[in-house]
């Protein structure tokens, strides 16, 4: 060993050396150009795939979202209805027995403050109907109409000829809607005749 500067040279024995690498299929391992750039294709091809599926992962998740999202809003708003329908159920007997007092109001000659209460009960009716009727509650239209088993309740067949067969003859208790929701079949006479 020599010295220098106060460092010590190190002598490699070449004789000694290990030999280069070699793969068991191409021979001696030499990175060459080419081998490089078909390496750095090949991962540059895995990462590109890799990133597309990350990608198409997120698209999926962001659409799931996206429906559960809808979901959720469709489901508070039928709720929303269903808790208002079942409320509007409890005010129907009251319109009930409001027509049934203007039905029995009898006749305004008889005493004079009878037509101040009939028009004070008419006044109310009218109100109670426009309130609901905001919200969204409909009527059944049912006399003359074909019987509908979905909207009426048939408590009487009545042999007539008055009216088609199978229609409704006489309406007991309105039927009434909310949307599109039936809160309460109508109850109706229906016509029955031979000549159908």
């Amino acid at each position: 060993m020599a010295k220098g500067n106060g460092k010590t040279e190190v002598n490699l024995d070449l004789d000694r050396e290990l030999p280069a690498a070699e793969d068991e299929e191409t021979g001696p391992i030499s990175i060459t150009g080419k081998a490089a750039d078909e390496s750095a294709a090949s991962e540059t091809e895995k990462l590109r795939a890799e990133r597309d599926a990350l990608l198409d992962r997120l698209a999926r998740l962001q659409a799931e979202f996206d429906n559960a999202r809808k979901r959720a809003v469709r489901e508070q708003q039928e709720f929303r209805e269903f808790a208002a329908a079942d409320v509007i159920k409890n005010f129907l007997p009251i319109l009930d027995s409001f027509e049934r007092a203007l039905k029995a109001g009898g006749d305004s000659n008889s005493n004079p403050n009878s037509n101040d209460f009939r028009n004070g009960i008419e006044l109310i009716y009218r109100q109670f109907q426009d309130a609901l009727q905001k919200i969204g509650v409909q009527p059944i239209v049912s006399v003359g109409q074909a019987f509908d088993p979905r909207v009426h309740e048939a408590v009487e067949m009545v042999d007539t000829s008055e009216v088609p067969d199978h229609h409704v003859l006489d309406e007991l208790q309105r039927g009434y809607r909310y949307k599109e929701r039936l809160l309460r079949p109508a109850m109706v006479r229906v016509a029955r005749n031979a000549r159908g």
